[in-house]
Parts: structure tokens; C-alpha cells; sequence
């Protein structure tokens, strides 16, 4: 017997089929028209979220703890509980890089600019002396630094200037000080006189006839690369490959060689780069990864799909567990001054994850195919060391096109 609806005997505005329920059985539109109150719109609005929260917490737990559920799940035909395997991967994908380039940009802040050392002075302890001989103290300890900074290497000129101001503003600030303190303040020439035993820079003889001398710069940055030749690889191959590495020379001199403004954002400009390109290159990797399943599970008769799925899975447990120990390991760092129990117990944690991944792939192995556990970790240990060359190539590719940026 016919069902009757509400909407029998309507018509859908798109295709214009007898509408059986609230969805076209023809197209798919909704009977509901989208011009609606605001209220309504809110309400849509809540439930979308509501039901897509759902979805997570009913996919996001069992991928981090049950190794192959999800996939044997999928298998099975019951697949609207879950977030779909693709749009899984691909959202904690560019989840975890994303906060895997926080992390990698509060390294890179530490790191100096240019690779020479960072140069900052700090009054503080002038400011704070009781005593005409805490002041010269703390002024000795702050020069004494200053001149460790100028000996470490040889420094480009605006450097060294920069070490001069900085001695003279310490020096003025501690005659300052003296005075506050009924002490008698530094002569002019002592104010004014250069740090001890600066070494001078080692840098070419300036010609004859040359107005300014020589900068000083690396040598081996000095040399441009040599063109480059693949005989396999087309004319216009071999051009863009020698675009990309004078390119990465360009950069890399920057970054060594130019003032500390221009130097960080070529550091900041290769940063990004690199990680603008490792998201295209994982998803190059995933089906190459699913071929090497395919390959050594021939005999089990699968379809490519399933290896493919199974593949999505596993890079989104991977991407997964990034995202994990890289905030585990922020969080760590930012707590362990403050409370240092927590951060030792987030960096066992840490450990703990990195520990479970090869044990999670392996299990999930084992349950998906079925096989019998020497052959399972045979398979996984040729699997394994395949694909981590893959990555290796992919992950230097991914870098060198990123250091082009």
C-alpha cells in the first residue's frame, strides 16, 4: 500500500518530479526553500554543527585507539557514523602542518639571523646597583658579553656599529647611575673608547681605486651554481630545474649574507615555502602508498580502493599523532618553567605516542589482512622500509622546491 506524505501531489521546483518525501528521488533537492528567517537559518546552522561534532566524536577516538576499526567499519557498509576517509586525511593533513609550522617558526625565531650570533643588552642590572662597584661590575659583566658576541665570527659592519652603540648607550647609562649615586661619573674618553681586543675583519684588500671595502661574505656563496644537464629531462625541464636551484642560491645568500631584516625574511620565505609544498607532496604519497599494498597483498585479492582506503586511514592516524606530539611538545616547553612535573609527564607522553605508531600500523595490518603474524611483520618491515625511502625523496623534493619559494 502507497504511503501518503505531506508533500503528495507536489511537484519539485528543479526537475520537476512528484515529490515523495522531503528529498527529490530525481535530483536530490530539498522540498524546504532556502529563503527562510534568520532564526531558521540559526537553527540549520546549529544542527549542521551539532551533527558534524557528532561525526567526530565517533570517528576521531576509535582512529587513534582502535588500529584498523574505521577501515573494517568502512568495509562493512557503515559509513555514516564516520567522517568520510578522504576528508579525514585531508583535514588533519593540513591540521597538523599547520600547527607543525608554529612550532617550527618558534624555533627558527631563536634561531640567529644570519647565523651570527643575536646581539641585546639589558641595563637592568645598572639600573638595580646599590653601589658605585655594582655598577662598574654589572657594566663590566654587559661589555664583557658584548665583546664575546664580537668575537665569534666576523661580523658585516652594521653588526659591529650596532655593538658600538650599544656599548656607549651601557656606559652612558652607568655614568648615569654613578652620579645618581654620589659617585663621580665616567670621563667622556672612557664613555667613548672601544671595546678591547675587537679583532679586525679579515677581508680581501680593497683595490686600488675602490671608495668602500670589501664586504665581507662566504666564498663558497660567492660562486654561482653550475647549469645543470639531465639528458632524459626536456629543454624546458632542464631550464626550470637550473631556475630552482639559482633560485635557492638566491635565497640562501640572503639569508646568510644580507642585514638581519632581510636575512629573517628570507628564513621566514624558505619556512613557508617548505610547507606550502609538503601537503601536495603527502598527497602524492598516499596512492603510491596504496600501490605498495596492492603489491604485496596481490594474492589477497583485493581491489585497489581497499588498499586506498586503507592508506587514507593510516596517514590520517599519522597526521593525527603529528598533531598530538607536536602540541604535547609546545605544551611542554611553555609549562616545564612553570610547573615542571607537568612537563615531564607531557614529554612521557609524547614518547608514548611516538612509540605507538609503528605498533598501531602493525596491529592494524594484522587485523585488515588477516595473515599470520611472522608474514604480517615481514610485510610491514618491507612496506615500511619502501615507503620510507618514498617519504625520504618526497620530503627533500618537498624542501628543495620550498627553499626555491
Amino acid at each position: 500500500m502507497k504511503r501518503l506524505t505531506s508533500e503528495e501531489g507536489v511537484h519539485c521546483a528543479n526537475c520537476g518530479a512528484v515529490m515523495q518525501g522531503e528529498f527529490c528521488h530525481a535530483c536530490g533537492q530539498s522540498i524546504h526553500s532556502v529563503l527562510k528567517p534568520i532564526h531558521g537559518m540559526l537553527e540549520e546552522t546549529l544542527e549542521t554543527v551539532l551533527h558534524i561534532d557528532g561525526r567526530i566524536v565517533h570517528t576521531l577516538p576509535p582512529l587513534l585507539l582502535k588500529p584498523g576499526f574505521l577501515t573494517l567499519e568502512y568495509f562493512s557498509g557503515r559509513r555514516v557514523r564516520y567522517i568520510a576517509p578522504f576528508r579525514l586525511m585531508f583535514v588533519l593533513c593540513l591540521l597538523s602542518f599547520f600547527v607543525f609550522h608554529l612550532a617550527i617558526n618558534q624555533i627558527a625565531d631563536k634561531i640567529p639571523a644570519n647565523g651570527h650570533p643575536l646581539v641585546s643588552v639589558n641595563s637592568g642590572a645598572i639600573e638595580a646597583a646599590t653601589s658605585p662597584a655594582e655598577v662598574r661590575k654589572a657594566l663590566q659583566d654587559e661589555l664583557d658579553g658584548l665583546q664575546s658576541a664580537s668575537e665569534m665570527s666576523v661580523l658585516p659592519q652594521n653588526l659591529l656599529d650596532q655593538i658600538h652603540l650599544d656599548t656607549l648607550k651601557l656606559r652612558r647609562k652607568a655614568s648615569q647611575r654613578l652620579v645618581e649615586l654620589g659617585a663621580a661619573p665616567m670621563s667622556a674618553a672612557s664613555i667613548a673608547a672601544p671595546l678591547p681586543a675587537v679583532p679586525v675583519q679579515s677581508r680581501e684588500p680593497a683595490k686600488t681605486g675602490d671608495a668602500t671595502p670589501d664586504k665581507p661574505r662566504h666564498p663558497t656563496l660567492e660562486q654561482e651554481p653550475q647549469p645543470v644537464r639531465i639528458a632524459w629531462l626536456p629543454d624546458t625541464g632542464n631550464a626550470r630545474l637550473n631556475e630552482l636551484l639559482h633560485q635557492i642560491h638566491r635565497n640562501w645568500q640572503t639569508y646568510m649574507d644580507a642585514d638581519p631584516a632581510a636575512s629573517a625574511e628570507a628564513k621566514q620565505r624558505m619556512i613557508n615555502g617548505v610547507f606550502g609544498t609538503l601537503p601536495p607532496a603527502m598527497f602524492v604519497l598516499i596512492p603510491v602508498f596504496a600501490i605498495l599494498l596492492k603489491l604485496f597483498y596481490v594474492f589477497r585479492r583485493r581491489l585497489y580502493m581497499e588498499h586506498l582506503t586503507v592508506a587514507l586511514h593510516s596517514h590520517a592516524f599519522l597526521f593525527l599523532s603529528l598533531l598530538l606530539i607536536t602540541v604535547t611538545g609546545m605544551l611542554s616547553t611553555w609549562l616545564h618553567p612553570h610547573a615542571a612535573w607537568i612537563g615531564y609527564a607531557l614529554g612521557l607522553l609524547q614518547g608514548v605516542l611516538m612509540l605507538w605508531i609503528p605498533t598501531y600500523l602493525l596491529i592494524m595490518q594484522k587485523r585488515l589482512y588477516r595473515q599470520g603474524w611472522p608474514m604480517t611483520v615481514l610485510k610491514f618491515w618491507c612496506v615500511g622500509w619502501c615507503y620510507f625511502w618514498l617519504l625520504t625523496i618526497a620530503l627533500i623534493v618537498a624542501g628543495l622546491l620550498g627553499m626555491a619559494h
